[in-house]
């Protein structure tokens, strides 16, 4: 029996983090689309335990379900990568990092950010997974 060749898009090894969002966590949405806050339905690419909920860390793509914000995105799922958690994350160097808040940024399904800038901080993680949000923040930490 021949392998078969791997097919899609290449993906770098990133460290494990700790995770900080699951299924119900309500995020703030940082960027300028019109949304405020939104809630954690479902996590992209999360393989678990039967009757486990879904986690993700900084840099993950989660299903959301605008909560509050303009009334005609009221109510719709939409894409969202998570680039702020409160959760104590450990990187490779030692160093350890917490936010105040769980905020996230609506990307389109090719991972374009919706809005033009992002308030506040976000994080390295995030930026090296998707350079379009790198571009358009103030501040990366």
């Amino acid at each position: 029996m021949g392998s078969r060749r791997k097919t899609g898009k290449k993906t770098t090894a990133r460290p494990r983090l700790s995770y900080g969002v699951q299924n119900g966590t309500q995020l703030f949405i940082a960027d300028n689309s019109g949304a405020k806050i939104a809630q954690v339905i479902g996590v992209d690419h999360y393989k678990g335990r039967q009757r486990r909920l879904p986690k993700a860390s900084l840099g993950s793509v989660v299903t959301v379900s605008i909560k509050k914000g303009r009334p005609e995105l009221k109510g719709n799922i939409l894409k969202c990568v998570v680039i702020r958690q409160k959760q104590i994350i450990r990187r490779l160097d030692g160093t350890r990092l917490c936010f105040e808040d769980n905020a996230g940024v609506i990307v389109s399904k090719e991972g374009d950010p919706k809005g033009t800038e992002i308030r506040g901080p976000i994080s390295r993680e995030a930026a090296e997974a998707f350079p379009r949000l790198a571009s358009i923040s103030s501040l990366i930490i």
